[in-house]
């Protein structure tokens, strides 16, 4: 819908206002006279003279009653009036008893002969401007009802509906009816109101799906820190009431303690990284690192754990430098989760699959354990918050569920992505890239 601006809609409605009133005049006029000429015409111009003439040429006749019959007769056939005072303004002849001449276009002129003056004339013509006059208060009035009614269309009912709607908003009613209108600024208000109206519904739905997500995180932070607490509070208790009574068993009640306060640790330590992601919106420091290191770094931190088990890690990294700008801290994160997950996942005397190369402008690596893969209804649920698809939350086949989520914020954070699938020949398989660093 075209929409015009309130200056020229004011500009038209002026124009109206000036043009609609002449315009019933012209007409009035045109149909009075058949002429748009607004002077006496031809004929009323040779009835004037005349009717002159023959006052003026009998003057001595103006009291005969002969003469003033004829001359009624003449004027009333000519639609004049005419009225003859003396030289002291007492009234000698009068066409029309009624006194209509208000209505009537005068002619004066006084009669003088010798010097001397004999008296005054009144012509009264035929006048059509009282028509006219009609004609164009009708067209004012009509411009006026016109303008009334284009204002309250397009300026004062959609002004109303927006009250009305910003009422509704304010009482947290978002469902609300929005006006069309025709004038420029009122249509931008409508856009400015309808763009509010779409954040407000929108921030709406996030604040429901927070707080749906706040009383889901709440409920598995409890689960999962119940389960090792409950564990270390009964080994502790053990510790104290003497049940282990040889140095072997005590020593195995210490490490059962210890692993459950590191488990503790982890979970603390993953609830309080994601927290500051999601919340936060903690920023990175960006330096220029080789994500060949990063990931070298990540796997000699966990042979130890990887030993226990007899896996062994299947390195191909590409002999160029996959320099990116990244937080060193973080990426090393990233692929301590990701292997880590890999090395819980991978059974006993089993290999893990790490590439590392450069793809057009990125650094693309992957990580492909040999274990049991992922559940396929699983794939497209990994990264979210604590999610698990073990339905025990069994801590000894997973962690928190937070591993994924964090990795993959902290790859989106660089400028790249995660993504998880599994492989051709069994196992699962994490692809991810970051964009290389531009070397001027």
């Amino acid at each position: 819908m075209k929409t015009i601006r309130i200056r020229n809609f004011i500009i038209l409605f002026f124009l109206l206002l000036l043009l609609l009133p002449w315009i019933f005049l012209v007409a009035a006029h045109l149909i009075g006279t058949k002429t748009v000429s607004f002077q006496l015409n031809d004929t009323q111009q040779r009835n004037l003279s005349e009717t002159v003439h023959l006052i003026e040429t009998n003057t001595e006749n103006w009291t005969n009653q002969d003469w003033q019959h004829q001359f009624q007769s003449r004027l009333k056939s000519m639609n004049m009036d005419v009225k003859i005072l003396s030289a002291t303004d007492q009234e000698i002849f009068r066409s029309n008893s009624k006194d209509t001449h208000t209505l009537k276009k005068t002619e004066q002129f006084t009669i003088i002969q010798d010097g001397k003056v004999l008296g005054k004339v009144f012509i009264y013509l035929p006048n059509s401007r009282d028509i006219q006059i009609i004609a164009a208060f009708t067209g004012l009035l009509l411009a006026f009802f016109i303008i009334a009614y284009e204002m309250r269309k397009h300026i004062l009912k959609p002004l109303e509906k927006m009250s009305l709607a910003a009422r509704q908003i304010a009482k947290g009613d978002l469902d609300v009816q929005l006006p069309n209108s025709r004038i420029t600024e009122i249509a931008d208000v409508r856009d400015g109101f309808k763009i509010m109206v779409g954040g407000l519904n929108e921030s709406f739905r996030k604040q429901v799906a927070l707080e749906e997500e706040r009383r889901f995180v709440i409920s598995a932070v409890a689960h999962d820190l119940r389960t090792p607490l409950f564990a270390l509070r009964g080994y502790l208790d053990g510790l104290e009431q003497g049940i282990a009574h040889s140095p072997e068993k005590v020593a195995k009640y210490i490490e059962v303690c210890k692993e459950k306060s590191a488990q503790l640790d982890r979970l603390v330590e993953d609830l309080f990284t994601f927290t500051k992601m999601e919340y936060l919106k903690m920023g990175i420091e960006k330096n220029g690192i080789d994500l060949v290191d990063v990931i070298q770094k990540s796997i000699d931190s966990l042979y130890p754990i990887a030993n226990e088990k007899h896996i062994s890690f299947n390195i191909d990294f590409s002999p160029e430098d996959c320099i990116i700008l990244g937080d060193v801290h973080l990426l090393e994160r990233v692929m301590t989760n990701l292997l880590d997950n890999a090395v819980r996942h991978t059974p006993r005397h089993s290999k893990i699959f790490v590439k590392c190369y450069k793809e057009n402008n990125k650094a693309t690596f992957t990580i492909h354990d040999t274990g049991r893969g992922f559940d396929l209804q699983d794939l497209h649920r990994v990264f979210e918050p604590l999610y698990r698809s073990e339905k025990s939350r069994n801590r000894s086949t997973g962690g928190v569920g937070l591993g994924l989520t964090i990795s993959r914020r902290i790859i989106k954070l660089h400028g790249g992505d995660l993504a998880v699938d599994n492989h051709s020949n069994g196992g699962g398989l994490v692809t991810g890239w970051l964009p290389l660093a531009k070397i001027n």
